[in-house]
Order: structure tokens, then sequence, then C-alpha cells
């Protein structure tokens, strides 16, 4: 004896179709007024600086002899104890920004030394910033004459600046004394 199943046919009207569409078009009017309307708002930019690292240079501009951190942090303090084998210092600056398209970013560090002598120097550097979708790192180096005019490095801050309005800063532990 043989069974046979009865075919069920699975019919989709037209009208099914329609809604569906229409329902999507709803949806991505939605997001798309939404979307218009949250650029369009004036926000000022938001953004901070999450972390700074001082790296000291050998005379080859290297940080560390290989890619490991326990490396890295080694070969500073023998840098830290072989002076005369620092060829300059750099700053690594992770920082991250929304609302800041077509916004003029620049990130600023600004360095207090003590040359021979003891007499009290400082150095700024600057760079442009381009906003991402991320946080990242931009690299700012001090190295050569200015290195040596620098002298010993006392302390640092680090800014995040939008034209002449500060968003963000953060800074050693002596840069208020």
């Amino acid at each position: 004896m043989e069974i046979e199943m009865e075919r069920r046919v699975v019919h989709r009207s037209a009208m099914r179709w329609r809604r569906l569409i229409l329902f999507c078009t709803f949806v991505c009017l939605l997001f798309w007024t939404h979307a218009l309307r949250a650029d369009s708002l004036p926000n000022p930019p938001v953004g901070r600086i999450i972390k700074v690292l001082s790296l000291l240079m050998d005379t080859n501009g290297a940080v560390a002899t290989s890619p490991s951190l326990f490396d890295r942090d080694a070969y500073q303090a023998w840098l830290l104890e072989h002076t005369n084998q620092v060829s300059g210092i750099r700053f690594d600056v992770c920082w991250k920004a929304r609302h800041a398209r077509g916004a003029a970013l620049k990130l600023r560090v600004e360095l207090r030394g003590v040359a021979v002598g003891g007499m009290p120097t400082e150095a700024v550097l600057e760079e442009t910033a381009a906003p991402k979708i991320f946080h990242h790192w931009i690299s700012l180096t001090l190295a050569g004459p200015a290195y040596k005019k620098l002298g010993t490095l006392a302390a640092w801050r680090a800014t995040l600046w939008n034209g002449q309005q500060k968003i963000s800063e953060q800074k050693s532990f002596l840069w208020s004394l």
C-alpha cells in the first residue's frame, strides 16, 4: 500500500509582497531621516585622549629591540640608565573624537624639561588630527638638537584642540607643580 501526500502549494499573494515592500521602504525612510536629523544638528566635536606613552629613542630611532612589550619596557629602563645612547623622545598618543567631521582638530604635546645648569626649558609638539571611526594613535617626536636643548624631561601635557577650544587633556602628575 502506498501513501500519497497531498502537495501543498504555497501561494504568496501580490498583496503580501506589496506590504513587505511598503514596510521596508518605510523603515529605510525612517532611518534615513533620523540620520539626516542627527547630522544636521550642530553637535560640537567631543573627544578624549585615552593614553599617552613617552618613549625614549636610541641613536637609531628605535624604542625597543623587539615587538615584545616586556622587551620594550626593559629597553626603556636601559635607556634611562644610559642617557648617552638617547637621541630623542617619542610620544604615542591614543585619542578618539565624535561629531568631528570637517573639524580642524589638532593634537598638542607640551614638554617641560631641566637643561644643564638647572634652567627650566619648554618645547611644544603639534600634529593635525584627522578623525576616524574608532580610536587611533599619533606619534610626535622630539629629536636631535631640540631634544638636547630640552634636557631631562620633567613633565608633559597632551591636549586635543578644535580650533581655539580645548576638547581634552591628559598630563603627567608633575605638570601642575
